[in-house]
């Protein structure tokens, strides 16, 4: 039986994927969906550098402006809504692009979720230890139970790093151990690619947006949510330092340094992340070979061979 394919574009913040993933939906005649953590929230656009309307407007997206900072939108949930809306679209579509920098809930869609086990009484102490002691302590404990983890997590996101201590002291185990489970097996095919940007050349287009996004308005989005700023989606690079500087604990200057500094770390992670992919596609931006030509060729020859 011959599947459809599900294209994934992967890879660190400010590598390009937006782009590639729009270029080659045009290609296709297909559509999108969006596995970016913070571009399903309508309230927050210019910190989380979602396509701009021109690019919305060449390619149907899914999961961009989709949900409010008020839900809870987590892998589990885009998990189940992605798989609804890729059998629809597999219904007309020969191929779909998965696009995202959020490797998490990619690997929710395509692998599955194990289950992470969670205990209400432990999550409660967990949070009070967090208001009175800080996220340092518990950094630390991540570092020492399952160095793995915590190069790639997000530390800068406490709700994400408590998940990790919680499920590591309910069951002895780490967090890379507990998802050894069998993998779900998908009605289609999938190729996973990534652009392959040379270290210091990507942290430089990561300084570049930044600068950009605060040209664009960045600081003004994140006064805009100062009344929100204790959600969890809002716990997120470009928006914890901005809210820091207005509360007054930091200067501006000081606060777009850090962004880029926690920026270019959450990329260190994520790259840390895509190297553990057994079937990742690099591509070279540096080839005279443009990147959707690299891209469609690797397709063309992964379908001949699956023929």
């Amino acid at each position: 039986m011959n599947l459809p394919t599900l294209v994934i574009i992967q890879g660190p913040t400010a590598s390009g994927k937006t782009r590639l993933a729009i270029d080659l939906a045009l290609y296709f005649d297909t559509e999108i969906i969006s596995a970016d953590a913070r571009q399903f929230y309508f309230e927050m656009s210019i910190g989380t550098a979602k396509p701009t309307d021109i690019e919305l407007s060449l390619v149907k997206h899914h999961f961009i402006n989709s949900h409010s900072i008020q839900q809870d939108f987590t892998a589990a949930n885009f998990a189940q809504e992605a798989t609804i809306l890729l059998h629809r679209l597999f219904e007309t579509k020969k191929f779909v692009v998965l696009v995202g920098g959020s490797n998490m809930f990619v690997d929710a869609l395509i692998d599955g979720l194990d289950p992470i086990p969670s205990d209400v009484l432990l999550k409660k102490e967990l949070n009070l230890l967090l208001e009175k002691n800080g996220i340092g302590v518990f950094l630390e404990e991540l570092r020492d139970k399952d160095p793995e983890t915590y190069l790639s997590i997000d530390r800068n996101n406490p709700h994400r790093v408590l998940r990790a201590i919680e499920a590591i002291r309910l069951s002895g185990k780490k967090i890379s151990e507990l998802k050894r489970g069998l993998k779900k097996e998908n009605p289609f095919n999938t190729i996973r690619f990534a652009i392959d940007w040379e270290r210091d050349i990507l942290y430089n287009r990561i300084n570049q947006r930044v600068d950009i996004m605060m040209e664009l308005g960045l600081l003004e989005e994140v006064q805009s949510l100062m009344p929100q700023r204790t959600l969890n989606a809002l716990k997120t690079v470009g928006y914890t330092e901005l809210i820091n500087h207005l509360d007054g604990g930091i200067s501006l200057d000081f606060a777009i340094d850090q962004i880029k500094q926690h920026t270019r770390n959450y990329a260190k992670r994520q790259l840390t992340w895509l190297r553990s992919y057994t079937d990742l596609n690099w591509l070279s931006p540096s080839s005279k070979i443009p990147l959707l030509e690299q891209l469609i060729d690797k397709i063309a020859k992964d379908e001949k061979i699956r023929e």
